[in-house]
C-alpha cells in the first residue's frame, strides 16, 4: 500500500500522537501536520530569543531560517497562567509560529482564534487559505503553566 502526504499528528493530554489502523499510519494530505509541528514541534523551553541556549536541536542543522521551529505557542502554554488576559499573547504567538506559511507562499492568508473551553484547556482554531482552498484546523491543548 502506497501512502502519500504527511503523518497526521493530533494533540492528546500528554502531547502528540498518531493513529494506526490495521498496521497503517493515518496520513494527511493538507497543511495540518505542518501547522501542528509549527505550534508544538520545537522545544517547549525555547521562547524565541535568538540567544536562548534551549533552542530546538533541529534548528542547529537548518540552513533556512524560515524552516526553523520556535513553537512559541508551546512555550507560552507552559509559562503563562491560563487567563483570558493571556489569550491575546497566545493568539499572537500562534500567528508568529505560522507566519512562515505566508512568507514562503504556502498559504495566502492565516486566521487564528483562541479560546478557553474548560479549566486549563485552550482551543486553537487556525484557518488557512492556500491555492484558493480554505482549511480549518482545531487543536485542543492543555494549558499547563505552573505559575
Amino acid at each position: 500500500m502506497s501512502q502519500q502526504g504527511d503523518v497526521k499528528l493530533y494533540q492528546t493530554d500528554d502531547d502528540g500522537d498518531i493513529t494506526v489502523v490495521n498496521g497503517v499510519v493515518e496520513m494527511s494530505g493538507g497543511l495540518e501536520t505542518a501547522a501542528y509541528l509549527s505550534l508544538f514541534g520545537g522545544n517547549e523551553d525555547d521562547d524565541g530569543r535568538a540567544d536562548n541556549p534551549k533552542e530546538w536541536w533541529g534548528n542547529l542543522i537548518e540552513d533556512e531560517p524560515t524552516r526553523e521551529y520556535t513553537s512559541e505557542t508551546q512555550n507560552l502554554l507552559t509559562s503563562l497562567p491560563a487567563t483570558s488576559g493571556n489569550l491575546v499573547r497566545l493568539e499572537q504567538a500562534v500567528k508568529r509560529d505560522l507566519a512562515w506559511m505566508v512568507s514562503e507562499s504556502v498559504a495566502s492568508n492565516i486566521a487564528v482564534s483562541v479560546s478557553i473551553p474548560a479549566l486549563n484547556k485552550v482551543d486553537i482554531v487556525v484557518g488557512v487559505e492556500a491555492l484558493g482552498e480554505e482549511f480549518t484546523f482545531k487543536f485542543t491543548e492543555n494549558w499547563r503553566a505552573a505559575v
